[in-house]
Parts: C-alpha cells; sequence; structure tokens
C-alpha cells in the first residue's frame, strides 16, 4: 500500500460510516502480508468491511489476499492480592469498579 496514512483515513471513514466505535491506528505491508491493527478487537462486521476495502485497493494484487482474520493468540493477567470480598463481612462480590479503584 502505497500511502498507509491516506489508506488508514479511507478505512476509518467507512467504519464510521457504519457506526462502528473501530478504528484502524496503522498499516504495514510485508513480504507477504498485510497487518492491519485496530484500537480495539474487531467484529465480524468490521473485518468485512475492512476486507472489501483492501480487495479494492489498486495497491495490492489480490491474489495474494487469503482472508482477513483475527489473532489467534491470547493473553491473560492474573491479578493477585485483591481480596474477592472486598468489603469485610459483606457478601457483595468484587465488581469491575472496585478494580478500577484499586488498579
Amino acid at each position: 500500500m502505497k500511502n498507509s496514512s491516506t489508506n488508514v483515513a479511507n478505512i476509518n471513514r467507512q467504519l464510521q460510516n457504519a457506526k462502528t466505535d473501530i478504528l484502524v491506528d496503522y498499516i504495514r505491508l510485508d513480504s507477504n502480508r498485510i497487518i492491519i491493527v485496530t484500537n480495539k478487537v474487531a467484529q465480524q462486521s468490521n473485518l468485512t468491511i475492512i476486507d472489501q476495502y483492501v480487495k479494492n485497493s489498486s495497491d495490492i494484487n489480490t491474489l495474494q489476499v487469503e482472508e482477513l482474520r483475527l489473532p489467534k493468540s491470547k493473553s491473560y493477567l492474573k491479578i493477585i492480592g485483591i481480596p474477592f470480598y472486598p468489603h469485610g463481612n459483606s457478601q457483595d462480590r468484587l465488581t469491575l469498579a472496585d478494580i478500577e479503584t484499586i488498579l
């Protein structure tokens, strides 16, 4: 893709027109793949919009484009030292708001 900032802007315009909060941060073209990084995890509808843009781009050989897909790996963060029942003797469990406050 010759001008990646123009392509990012064009894809983002199409995503915004579809009323999605996903935006493309950047695009990198390697010798055998295109890497598109978004601000959040994309849904299938977002991938469809991005796929259509990429396949209609004059800068890309569409025969080399197989299929857009999400990364297969997952990462987890284990937080220790935070009580499951943070309010003393209460049976109220930890909430997202409690975690945000603690962090």
